[in-house]
């Protein structure tokens, strides 16, 4: 559809320019040759008005077999087009009917617009378009406001939306309306019937200018901008970038049609990017799904501008490795076991875990607790990839669970712990109590105590066992500490724990305290 724009001519130029020069001879009360000038006014006016037809109605018969050809690229533009003429059709054919009705007014049932005999006649346009109760011109006046909102809206450029907003203005203000007319009384109130035409006409003119514009406009839309190619080329568009065994595998394969003569403007986060060879690189600083969106623009053959959109997602993945150790595939019973979990080539977030035998909880990603139900009983806990939306199982691993083993008691010192042998008794009395922990290099666990027995020697070399019924030394505890001297020697023994599992247990071994 190589339809061109028509841009206004110096012959129109001259038409409109003679339109302001008659009017203002009118309001100098000039003869009637004044009024056989808006008749050559009002032929020029209809010449160029039936020439803007025949090139629209050329437009809409280009639509026409573009819709037969390709119904689905032109099927939004040949409707607005379709709007258009009706809306355009229905403002002209208003304007026209009035004419009709001033030329009768003034000749009679017999009046000819094309040869009007009362062309002095101020009558007759007062009476159509403004008489009280039936005078036509509010009537146009709102006709022509909601064409030129409807209008407006099917065109972008700025330059053309003022030029038209401006033809269809029906604001009168100024010192050229004093009086503060309507724009039908300052445009009709006591024009003779030959100008009141030929403003009719001049309206009409507008109309087929402003159809035109959109058609050009819906046309463009139509022909993609018209970028002219020398080149095709196929690419793979891959749905994900990483992919893992036994996922699917997703692309878009297509020819894509280019031009090597010219490279376009590549916008990425609104900055403007200098890429060799259209290749865009960069260092991913950390993992996860991420989007690359931006634009490009590139000139038509007409020199406008065309900008298009693009965004493509790719995954991230942290460099991994597998280690399995076969002795340590043991969990504990009760306990809040860490455990970590990930799939080469997937995301942390896209990862799932299931367990059986108990509860495996998330707490981040990558990142579980898993709580074996019972002693004695192995758990596997199925780990699967969601990289394409659905779960994929990954694999699946079987742990023993075990009951947690039995911690060590102590006697905290600030950070330290001491499990036996010389104390300053200044640092006994200020210790407190006991507490128990299993500490072997692997786990770090916490215990209560619940009771334990301080067993001294007196004299005779009697045992003298005191019982503390919480974690704490009691007062007899402490009194007896105050009476030790150097290099006595007590135990601490008997002690019972409670872990994270809820097991009560008593400890095997005995702890010596030696007061230095």
């Amino acid at each position: 559809m190589a339809i061109k724009k028509n841009y206004t001519s110096p012959r129109q130029k001259m038409i409109n320019l003679m339109y302001v020069v008659l009017m203002a001879m009118l309001a100098m009360n000039i003869s009637n040759e004044v009024l056989e000038g808006f008749s050559l006014v009002d032929e020029s006016l209809n010449r160029t008005t039936e020439n803007a037809q025949k090139q629209n109605l050329a437009i809409y018969k280009d639509f026409e077999e573009q819709m037969k050809a390709n119904p689905q690229k032109v099927r939004e533009w040949f409707a607005k087009a379709h709007w258009v003429k009706q809306m355009s059709d229905s403002l002209y054919n208003m304007a026209q009917e009035l004419k009709v009705a001033i030329v009768k007014e003034a000749d009679g049932d017999d009046g000819d617009v094309d040869n009007i005999e009362r062309v002095d006649d101020l009558e007759a346009a007062n009476q159509v378009m403004l008489s009280p109760g039936s005078g036509k011109g509010p009537a146009l006046r709102k006709a022509i406001d909601a064409y030129r909102e409807r209008i407006l809206t099917l065109i972008a450029d700025d330059n053309q939306r003022r030029i038209i907003s401006g033809n269809f203005a029906t604001k009168i203000t100024g010192k050229s309306n004093p009086y503060n007319k309507s724009w039908e009384e300052y445009t009709f109130e006591g024009m003779p019937v030959a100008a009141a035409v030929t403003m009719l006409s001049k309206l009409q003119n507008d109309i087929r200018y402003a159809e035109g514009e959109v058609l050009h406009t819906l046309v463009s839309n139509i022909d993609v901008k018209d970028i002219r190619v020398n080149k095709l080329s196929a690419f793979v568009i891959p749905n994900a970038q990483t992919v893992v065994r036994g996922d699917k595998f997703s692309a878009k394969i297509v020819m894509a049609a280019v031009d090597t003569t010219q490279q376009p403007r590549i916008f990425i986060g609104g900055r403007e990017m200098n890429l060799p060879n259209n290749t865009y690189e960069f260092i991913a600083g950390k993992t996860g799904d991420f989007t690359l969106s931006g634009y490009l623009t590139m000139l038509n053959g007409n020199g406008e501008t065309v900008r298009r959109d693009f965004e493509q997602k790719y995954t991230v993945v942290d460099p991994s490795a597998t280690v399995s150790a076969d002795l340590m595939n043991v969990l504990y019973a009760g306990y809040s076991n860490p455990i970590s979990i990930s799939v080469p080539g997937v995301p942390l977030n896209k990862v799932t875990a299931t367990m059986t035998g108990g509860t495996l909880q998330p707490t981040g990603p990558g990142k579980y607790i898993a709580r074996p139900a019972s002693v004695g009983k192995d758990v596997t806990i199925t780990v699967s990839s969601m990289q394409t939306g659905k779960p994929q199982q990954m694999g699946q691993y079987t742990f023993h669970v075990r009951k947690l083993p039995d911690p060590t008691a102590y006697i905290p010192l600030g950070t330290d712990r001491f499990r036996g042998g010389g104390l300053p008794k200044a640092t006994l009395m200020n210790a407190g109590g006991i507490r128990a922990a299993i500490d072997d290099g692997l786990l770090d666990i916490e215990f209560k105590v619940t009771s334990f027995e301080a067993v001294f020697f007196d004299n005779m070399g009697n045992a003298v066992p005191m019982v503390s019924s919480g974690a704490s030394f009691s007062a007899r505890q402490i009194d007896t500490f105050r009476k030790l001297s150097r290099n006595k020697r007590f135990y601490i023994s008997r002690i019972t724990a409670v872990g994270p599992d809820g097991i009560s247990r008593k400890l095997p071994a005995s702890m010596e305290v030696i007061i230095k």
